[in-house]
């Protein structure tokens, strides 16, 4: 049974600043190279695309566990829900590579992606989460509209609906005569859940900026009243 109603899996985020015009912008940007590239190969498309996407979680992950450390606290689960996520963009390309076998200049490119992309994001991840989660948001609402076109390139007979590979039956636990197109939809389940756990997490980090800033302006205000009564 489907997570999502067909409204929740086609929800888009507005924009709200700059900072997320910024990511919103740049997730367009790849976009357009990915169809650029891919068109309607959306096996192989999905296979270049998991390696970068598996990416997110693991920096996330691992620089939240940094900061835990560094300041003696809990992480509020953050660092789990994104290493889980990084392992689930793992397995769409463990079960995508089943479907499509990458050329060799697509196997340069995932090297060349996968490098460039780890480090900027982890740049931007280190120096603004906030931005980097709502990226990674817009990211999946991309994947979500790949996705879509990739259920009704098949529901066409564009591509053949091949039989699911034994990876997806077990890790989804699929029926055991489920095919690529149970595949592809409780993929694109999954990117939709990515898209609201990033979407949640900008926002919380959001609330948390608003707040040290409402706390810093009161102690301001607080201590210009301090002179004043001192002065009077």
């Amino acid at each position: 049974m489907s997570r999502y109603t067909d409204d929740a899996l086609s929800k888009r985020r507005v924009p709200d600043g700059f900072r997320d015009r910024i990511a919103l912008r740049m997730v367009k940007v790849m976009r357009v190279f990915a169809d650029f590239f891919f068109k309607k190969r959306y096996g192989h498309r999905a296979v270049v695309l998991e390696t970068v996407a598996a990416v997110p979680g693991m920096v996330g992950g691992a620089l939240q566990h940094l900061k835990a450390l560094r300041h003696i606290r809990d992480d509020q689960g953050w660092i789990k829900e994104l290493l889980d996520e990084a392992d689930n963009e793992r397995m769409h390309l463990m079960t995508f590579i089943k479907i499509a076998q990458p050329s060799r200049f697509e196997r340069v490119l995932i090297v060349f992606a996968q490098g460039l992309f780890y480090n900027a994001y982890f740049a931007l991840y280190l120096f603004a989460p906030r931005t980097a989660h709502r990226f990674v948001a817009y990211l999946e609402e991309e994947a979500v509209i790949s996705y879509t076109g990739y259920l009704e390139a098949l529901d066409a007979s564009e591509l053949e609906n091949v039989p699911a590979p034994k990876i997806a039956i077990d890790y989804w636990k699929l029926p055991e005569d489920a095919m690529l197109r149970d595949v592809v939809l409780v993929v694109r389940e999954d990117e939709a859940a990515h898209r609201d756990t990033n979407h949640a997490f900008a926002d919380q980090l959001t609330r948390q900026e608003t707040d040290r800033g409402d706390k810093e302006l009161s102690e301001v205000e607080n201590r210009a009243k301090a002179r004043e009564n001192v002065d009077a």
